[in-house]
């Protein structure tokens, strides 16, 4: 009989040792992924349905989110998808909304209106009303940045 890492080598015991050093150490690792930060910085965005996904899948995984950074168009649905409190951002974070499009004739964006409708009740009330009072989501992209969005959420530290 032996002994590794505090646990018999021989049957019996040793298993329910290995089984609990196996547990402990699936627990370090989930703690660990949980307590990671996504950072966003230069995200342009993309197709809507892609990042609902995306942000879906970062909300089930409990890890926070640092915007330090641009974040356009699609990318700004995590404001709709992952919770406020685990979303911070930075003095460098600049988020730039307009409304939903697809292609048209010849290759040209035409405004989808219910696309557009639905990314805006996604965003929460803040975020609502600060687009809300800038004419809405159109064809014109508007930049929410420095104190505007540092007083919707908070500020990251350096623990982020």
């Amino acid at each position: 009989m032996g002994i590794v890492w505090g646990c018999p080598t021989y049957r019996g015991d040793g298993m329910k040792c290995w089984t609990g050093l196996v547990v402990a150490a699936l627990l370090v690792t989930g703690s660990r992924a949980s307590d990671a930060a996504v950072r966003i910085t230069n995200d342009r965005g993309g197709l809507i349905g892609k990042y609902i996904h995306k942000y879906e899948r970062l909300r089930a995984s409990g890890q926070n989110v640092i915007i330090d950074g641009f974040c356009a168009s699609a990318c700004t649905i995590v404001l709709a998808t992952v919770p406020s409190d685990r979303i911070c951002v930075t003095s460098q974070a600049e988020l730039a909304f307009h409304a939903a499009w697809d292609f048209g004739p010849r290759g040209r964006p035409v405004t989808n209106p219910d696309a557009t409708r639905m990314m805006y009740l996604m965003y929460p009330a803040p975020v609502q009303r600060w687009i809300a009072h800038r004419g809405g989501l159109t064809p014109r992209t508007i930049f929410l940045r420095g104190k505007r969005l540092l007083a919707m959420y908070r500020t990251c530290t350096s623990r982020a």
